[in-house]
């Protein structure tokens, strides 16, 4: 048992406090924001705002460009989420859940592609392509610029990307050495598959 935990939590004693204690406040508001999301409610993104926040500057500081990157993007489309959800007229929402549709389906790919090309260029410029894991981050990011952007449409298909992303970074922020955030995205893969039950229930709600 020891042993395990040693391994689990050995990284974090070349940590400071205060970047160990940002982590576990980025995680909390992390979790937060995914339940947010799974209950339907605008407070999805100022906890998830504020947890990516923490994260650019961990990532950075770390050096994990990659992961800095996608947290950065989630941070600025959060905004156009927070806005797209807020939108009503005379006191009903103008953008319910709903599923996507042909534009939907065609800008997820072009983002797809854009992420994965964006990604391979930045890891080329900051020499990063040293490990196999460095292939997994470009996949794993642009499944989550999908998946951020289909949260943000709230299209119920956002928890599916979320779910295949957070099922491969588990396994992956363990090995950077990021147990915590490894915990909290084996957390996230639970949340998102009950998000895609509720919502699920809510669009059949809606259509009775």
């Amino acid at each position: 048992m020891s042993s395990i935990l040693e391994f689990l939590f050995e990284p974090y004693s070349e940590y400071t406090c205060l970047n160990i204690s940002l982590e576990i406040i980025a995680t909390i508001l992390g979790f937060l924001s995914v339940w947010f999301s799974k209950n339907n409610s605008i407070w999805v993104y100022p906890t998830g705002m504020i947890s990516t926040s923490i994260y650019v500057y961990l990532l950075f500081y770390w050096g994990l460009i990659g992961d800095m990157l996608i947290n950065a993007y989630y941070f600025f489309i959060s905004i156009y989420g927070w806005y797209y959800w807020t939108r009503s007229s005379n006191g009903i929402t103008i953008n319910p859940i709903s599923k996507m549709n042909k534009y939907e389906y065609k800008i997820s790919f072009f983002l797809f592609i854009f992420a994965i090309i964006f990604i391979f260029i930045v890891y080329n410029v900051f020499n990063m392509w040293n490990n196999m894991i460095a292939y997994v981050d470009t996949v794993t990011t642009a499944i989550f610029v999908v998946g951020m952007w289909l949260m943000a449409r709230r299209k119920i298909e956002n928890w599916l990307f979320w779910i295949v992303g957070d099922i491969i970074s588990i396994p992956l922020y363990l090995y950077k050495g990021l147990t915590i955030t490894s915990f909290q995205y084996l957390v996230f893969t639970l949340i998102a598959l009950a998000g895609y039950v509720a919502w699920k229930k809510e669009i059949s709600y809606v259509k009775e």
